[in-house]
């Protein structure tokens, strides 16, 4: 229980009530609070009216943009996140002294990645370890290690927060690719002129980042956006069938029948692979586990993940 007091305020709260709050305030809708605690929408809006109730106050406003946290509201959310980041580093110290290799392992990481590398990999550990228990999160989004949204990321982009450890583990090679019709419909590539009358698939996923994207704007600045997406696999899907011409993983793309590589004057610049985990899980068995054979199953795929030539 949490104590609070404050001009008006005075209550014994629930840290369970406080984490719906806390959830609805973060995303500002109950649709993506009930998601990330695996509950019903309805259940998150009736926990949040109780919480209103018990104080007194309103926590939480609802405009047509969702929901807005009050005065009384930022007041709560202060404390309750004061609270919430004590309980979880306690949480961390202490599950970081587990020396058990049984129980479960939260790993993010983008949804290609986790498709075609990480999927294969993590069903092979179950031999060696049945006890641990992998889920994988596929999610653009980098969730937080901190707050014990995920135990484990990997992630394209190495991160500077003081609390985490990164590691780099390899490297994931690209290529510029359009599908034999494409090609035949509008003809090879003029690089030196800037790919006049010619398409490009467009990416805003974390599996492409920057390198790729300003790489192909200047290999081609003269062709027209056909498509844009979020997702990798999209921008796959969407280049066999004739979108354009697209930056895409050469793990991922060299295998379809349906694409081409195409020659370029330059290469297409890499992408690193960085294996992230909070300092405070270093001790901890399962995790260290899921870390020492993700690092193994990557190193070994790096032939598929960024080929020599």
């Amino acid at each position: 229980m949490i104590e609070f007091n404050d001009a008006g305020l005075t209550a014994m709260l629930d840290w369970d009530d406080l984490r719906f709050f806390l959830s609805t305030a973060r995303h500002g809708n109950l649709m993506a609070a009930a998601k990330e605690l695996r509950v019903a929408q309805s259940t998150v809006g009736r926990r949040l009216a109780s919480l209103e109730t018990s104080l007194g106050v309103r926590l939480l406003n609802r405009t047509p943009d969702g929901y807005v946290v009050t005065l009384a509201g930022e007041r709560v959310r202060r404390e309750a996140e004061r609270f919430e980041t004590g309980s979880l580093a306690l949480e961390r110290e202490v599950g970081g002294r587990d020396a058990r290799l049984a129980g479960s392992v939260r790993v993010t990481c983008a949804e290609s990645v986790a498709n075609h590398v990480l999927a294969p990999c993590l069903a092979e550990m179950h031999v060696k370890h049945p006890d641990i228990m992998v889920e994988l999160i596929p999610d653009a989004r980098e969730l937080s290690l901190s707050m014990r949204e995920a135990d484990v990321s990997v992630r394209l982009k190495p991160s500077t927060q003081h609390d985490l450890v990164v590691r780099k583990i390899g490297s994931m090679a690209f290529g510029l690719y359009a599908s034999p019709g494409y090609l035949k419909t509008h003809g090879e590539m003029d690089f030196e002129a800037g790919c006049p009358g010619h398409h490009i698939v467009a990416q805003l996923d974390d599996l492409q980042d920057s390198d790729q994207t300003n790489w192909l704007a200047s290999l081609a600045p003269r062709s027209r956006i056909s498509l844009q997406t979020a997702g990798h696999e999209a921008a796959v899907i969407g280049t066999l069938h004739g979108a354009g011409l697209a930056c895409l993983a050469r793990f991922r793309a060299d295998p379809e029948a349906g694409l081409r590589r195409v020659a370029t004057p330059s290469p297409v610049p890499d992408t690193d692979i960085w294996l992230v985990a909070h300092k405070d899980n270093r001790r901890n068995a399962r995790i260290r586990a899921v870390l020492t054979h993700i690092t193994e199953g990557i190193r070994a795929q790096a032939p598929r993940l960024s080929p020599a030539d």
